[in-house]
């Protein structure tokens, strides 16, 4: 497996995380690897350098894949990648807020360090149309 400087992680259910994690890795460029993250593995986050995780806020919560993935490679990845750089990008319909204050929770037990604020779409969208 190359060594991406960059594990873009991300899920999406109406396309808007995935065209800001596709976005993202465009421009990261080779440096990048873009994984979703219900395909995430330990060796994706053990190879890179740092991490964005991009999904949306459902329901005032992560979406429940990238929880998943949080939940399965947790204890796996606990004590190996300390330190290490992470950012956010959160997809909302209103606030957003939520998600990104259980992926902060999750970083803060792995150690990791954010380098970046939070970056929040909110896209107004409160019906399966929008």
């Amino acid at each position: 497996m190359a060594t991406p400087q960059l594990l873009i992680l991300w899920h999406s259910r109406t396309g808007a995380s995935a065209v800001l994690s596709a976005a993202t890795a465009e421009g990261a460029g080779p440096g990048g690897l873009r994984v979703r993250c219900e395909d995430a593995r330990p060796e994706h986050f053990l190879s890179a350098r740092g991490y964005l995780f991009c999904c949306p806020e459902n329901l005032a919560s992560m979406s429940g894949a990238m929880k998943e993935m949080f939940d399965r490679l947790y204890y796996p990845l606990l004590g190996q990648i300390e330190g290490r750089a992470y950012a956010t990008i959160i997809a909302a319909g209103s606030d957003g807020s939520g998600a990104e204050r259980q992926i902060d929770r999750i970083a803060t037990g792995w150690r990791l360090r954010r380098v970046a604020p939070g970056t929040i779409g909110n896209l107004s969208a409160q019906t399966p149309e929008e």
